[in-house]
C-alpha cells in the first residue's frame, strides 16, 4: 500500500516542481522586500505555514487542472459507485481513494489553522466549496465530474480539521518554553531541512 502511495507522490512532486520552485521564489522574495520596507516584524514558523498553504493551493491548482485530459472515463453523479469499483490496496484504490483523501488533508489543516475552528462545520463547508468547484471546473475543461471524489475530499478535509483539533488541544498542555516563538522557528527550519532533504 506504500508502495504505490509513495509513487503517486513522486510523481505530483515531478510534476508540480517547476511551479512550486518559481513560486516559493516570488513569494519570498516579495515577503522579505516588504519586510525590509516596511519594518515589519518577521516570524519565520509563520511566514512558512503561508508559504506551505500558497503552494499548496497552487500545487492543487495544477494538478487538478493541467492533467491529461480523462477519455476512459465519464462523469459519475452516484454516490460511492466509483469507491467501490476499486480492491482495497490496489494500486488504483491508493491512488484514486487514499489520493484524492491525501490530497485535501491538508486544506482542512490549514484553513482550521487560520480560522482557529473549534468545530468541523466550517472546515466542512469550505471544503464542500473547494471540492465541488474542482470537479465543475474538471467537467468544463475536458476531464470529468465525480461526486466519489467531493465525498473523498470532504473524509480529507475532516482529517485535515481533526489533526489540527487534536494538536491545538495537545499544543495547550504544553509548558510555555514549547510554544515560544524561537522553539517554534527552531523546529519549522528543521521540519523545512528534513522536506528539502525528503523531496
Amino acid at each position: 500500500m506504500f508502495e504505490p502511495l509513495s509513487s503517486t507522490i513522486q510523481g505530483v512532486v515531478n510534476f508540480t516542481w517547476p511551479m512550486v520552485l518559481i513560486s516559493t521564489i516570488i513569494i519570498v522574495s516579495f515577503r522579505v522586500a516588504y519586510v525590509l520596507k516596511n519594518h515589519s516584524k518577521f516570524v519565520l514558523y509563520q511566514d512558512l505555514l503561508m508559504l506551505c498553504f500558497i503552494i499548496y493551493v497552487l500545487c492543487l491548482f495544477q494538478v487538478v487542472t493541467f492533467q491529461d485530459t480523462v477519455s476512459w472515463s465519464s462523469n459519475n453523479f452516484i454516490p460511492f459507485k466509483e469507491i467501490f469499483r476499486y480492491d482495497f490496496g490496489s494500486r488504483l484504490f491508493v491512488k484514486n481513494v487514499l489520493g484524492n483523501m491525501i490530497l485535501f488533508l491538508p486544506f482542512g489543516f490549514f484553513i482550521s489553522y487560520y480560522l482557529k475552528c473549534e468545530k468541523a462545520w466550517l472546515p466542512v463547508i469550505l471544503t464542500l466549496i473547494a471540492s465541488c468547484s474542482i470537479e465543475t471546473v474538471q467537467m468544463i475543461i475536458g476531464r470529468v465530474f465525480d461526486i466519489d471524489d467531493i465525498i473523498l475530499n470532504l473524509c480529507g478535509g475532516m482529517l485535515g480539521f481533526f489533526c489540527y483539533y487534536l494538536l491545538s488541544k495537545f499544543a495547550k498542555k504544553l509548558p510555555d518554553v514549547l510554544k515560544s516563538e524561537m522553539f517554534l522557528n527552531i523546529i519549522a527550519i528543521i521540519l523545512l531541512i528534513g522536506l528539502i532533504t525528503l523531496i
